[in-house]
């Protein structure tokens, strides 16, 4: 129970609900007996005295004013003319605008955390000719590590022994894992996907990579200020104005309550609940269409994107290596024999692309054959007896023992779809060579109708990779996106972003992967793939696609714009009800009660309006289905040329 009270917006809640029902027997004079026991009272204390409170330290310790300075002043005028009720109501819209505010924007960001979990907290060095589980932090330079399969590289170093094929999606966000072989670079929180090498630390654990990535997130978060409410930003004019026309009102009509009532029916309860009122509508109707909008400040920025940069594989494609094109080069096996049989070899692989090939075949309803001597070496490929013929698949140099050299024709295909980013598989048959199957991650099919929505709502797409020039180009092209920026770390798209705030471009970016937890972090507003990104990306952002389907943006950044619309409105119409009730208070038609009531038209108006929203509907509600994969055999785009890469 004690638990439940220190919980700022349940508390709020139970405050707010009180003060609600103690002002409607206040109103109708139920149970006042006295000024002491009138229940406006309740609303007073639950919600008067925090606004009173906050006014205070606003002013004396921050020597700031805020929208709650002019609330409280209008309060204890109240409170000094014995307005009840009137005190209460204007106490009880405002709590109101603060839980609506909660409600949007009480959420932690956890993406920095989730970062930090990466780091792994053991590595296995050899020391004194002996290997030892150290803790991460003891490693030093120049020491010898053995990384095994399954298992995250500590520290950054280079391979001085054995080969593996390496996740390293953490930084540069390719979906294909890369072969390492001696004297190559890995990279700290980087994934062994297959096969156990040593490695000599270049670094140590506080100056790793992913340190350094972790750094930068916390200054990239730390470096995103909220943005003000409406209310606070103009909170020092409206105390001036407000406090100008209750003292002008007083002396000359010589009637201090038509004061207090200029103040009642000044007070900004409609700029308040302006923007929380709308926005918690439109996160209610992003929510209805599987969008996550996670704060009222997130929606706001939302709205004023005039680029979007986009991750490539995740987010425009799949995120998974498939089968685009085979190439047979010999008349005794199609392309289908050559598919069939090369996925039988491969399926006692542990390695990604094996395990892609064979899935791309399953997934086109075949049925693979046995498989008897069957050998895998790692970072070269795989042999096997299938159907009685002696298969190898892999790296080019797999065919160097064969008598057959590759055709100029098979090199030639080979060589078109190393060009589009793909990665080739070398096939050879009873000691001849067979064929080449390629892999690469595809284009999402709604990736190129989101991109044009996009441009014609005024948004600049933009394509920001780790993947070689080949591979971003080809995606970019089907996509319809004409700025690409290739072959980049996690801090290099970050950079790219502060670029484009630095000239006044407010950018969003969208991703799923750990290497763009920055570029979320430091863009002005940031867009997660929900259903496959990572964990880290989703806490880095500000808005997830839970269904991981793009075809929502173009509705999301609509939502966003006509969210704001919507405030300007509430704020512009509830501004001429304060200026006629105002008027009338001026006059003495309204007294404090009657004021307090009429001011409420504002708020009430504001609501309803904000509500409309709730009835949104995307125009273009057809989306394709972002979970359906394409068919193995669709020649797409393609992932990054992990260069002649084995299986």
């Amino acid at each position: 129970m004690i638990a439940w009270f220190k919980d700022r917006v349940k508390r709020t809640i139970l405050e707010v609900i009180i003060s609600g029902i103690a002002l409607s027997f206040s109103l109708f004079g139920w149970f006042r007996a006295s000024w002491i026991f009138d229940p406006a009272w309740f609303g007073i204390i639950l919600c008067g005295i925090p606004i009173i409170a906050g006014a205070v330290v606003g002013l004396v310790r921050d020597h700031d004013i805020k929208a709650d300075v002019l609330v409280a002043m209008a309060l204890i005028a109240c409170l000094i003319v014995s307005e009840w009720f009137a005190a209460g109501e204007v106490a009880f819209i405002m709590q109101i605008g603060t839980l609506l505010e909660d409600y949007t924007a009480h959420r932690a960001r956890k993406g920095i955390e989730a970062l930090v979990k990466l780091t792994p907290r053991t590595a296995r060095v050899r020391r004194d000719g002996q290997e030892i589980v150290v803790p991460t932090e003891e490693v030093l330079v120049d020491d010898v590590l053995t990384v095994l399969a399954g298992e995250t590289v500590p520290v950054d170093g280079a391979i001085i022994s054995g080969e593996a094929s390496i996740d390293q999606s953490v930084m540069t966000g390719e979906s294909i894992p890369v072969d390492k072989h001696p004297g190559d670079e890995v990279t700290s929180g980087t994934v062994n996907r297959f096969g156990t090498f040593d490695m000599r630390a270049t670094s140590t654990c506080d100056d790793s990579s992913l340190q350094r990535m972790i750094a930068l997130a916390e200054q990239a978060d730390a470096d995103k200020a909220p943005i003000v409410s409406l209310a606070d930003r103009w909170a020092s004019w409206l105390v001036v104005i407000a406090f100008s026309i209750a003292l002008l009102t007083g002396i000359l009509t010589h009637d201090f309550i038509r004061a207090v009532t200029v103040l009642v029916v000044f007070c900004p309860c409609a700029f308040v609940l302006a923007t929380p009122t709308a926005v918690a509508a439109g996160i209610g109707n992003a929510t209805r269409y599987g969008i996550i909008i996670r704060s009222g400040d997130a929606l706001e920025r939302l709205s004023k994107v005039t680029r979007i940069a986009f991750d490539k594989t995740g987010t425009l494609t799949y995120g998974k290596p498939q089968v685009i094109g085979i190439a047979s080069c010999t008349d005794r096996f199609d392309d289908a024999a050559l598919l069939r049989l090369t996925a039988s070899a491969e399926q006692r692989s542990e390695h990604p692309l094996g395990k892609a090939i064979v899935d791309s075949f399953a997934a086109q309803g075949g049925v693979m054959s046995a498989v008897t001597d069957f050998t895998m070496q790692a970072g070269k490929g795989v042999s096997g007896c299938v159907e009685g013929h002696l298969g190898q698949a892999g790296r080019r140099d797999c065919l160097d023992n064969v008598p057959s050299a590759v055709s100029s024709t098979l090199a030639a295909s080979a060589a078109d779809y190393l060009g589009r980013g793909a990665t080739v598989i070398f096939v050879s048959i009873d000691g001849q060579a067979a064929g080449i199957i390629a892999l690469a991650d595809t284009p999402r099919r709604e990736s190129a109708h989101a991109i044009a929505r996009l441009k014609d709502a005024g948004i600049t797409p933009v394509l920001l990779t780790g993947d070689n020039g080949a591979a971003a180009h080809a995606i970019a092209d089907e996509a319809g996106i004409d700025e690409v920026h290739a072959e980049l770390l996690p801090e290099d798209k970050m950079d790219i972003i502060r670029g484009y705030e630095a000239h006044d471009e407010p950018a969003a970016m969208v991703g799923d992967g750990v290497n763009d937890a920055l570029a979320l972090s430091t863009a002005f507003a940031g867009i997660a793939m929900g259903g496959i990104g990572s964990d880290i990306a989703v806490e880095s952002s500000d808005a997830v696609l839970v269904s991981d389907d793009v075809e929502r943006l173009p509705y999301l950044i609509g939502l966003c714009r006509k969210t704001m619309r919507k405030v300007s409105q509430n704020i512009v119409i509830s501004m001429c009800i304060n200026a006629v009730a105002i008027a009338l208070s001026i006059i003495g038609i309204l007294d404090p009660v009657t004021g307090a009531l009429m001011h409420n038209c504002g708020s009430v108006f504001v609501v309803v309006n904000a509500a409309t929203l709730l009835g949104s509907k995307d125009t273009d509600d057809s989306p394709a289905d972002a979970a359906a994969s394409p068919r193995a055999t669709c020649v797409h785009g393609s992932e990054k040329a992990v260069m002649e890469a084995g299986s």
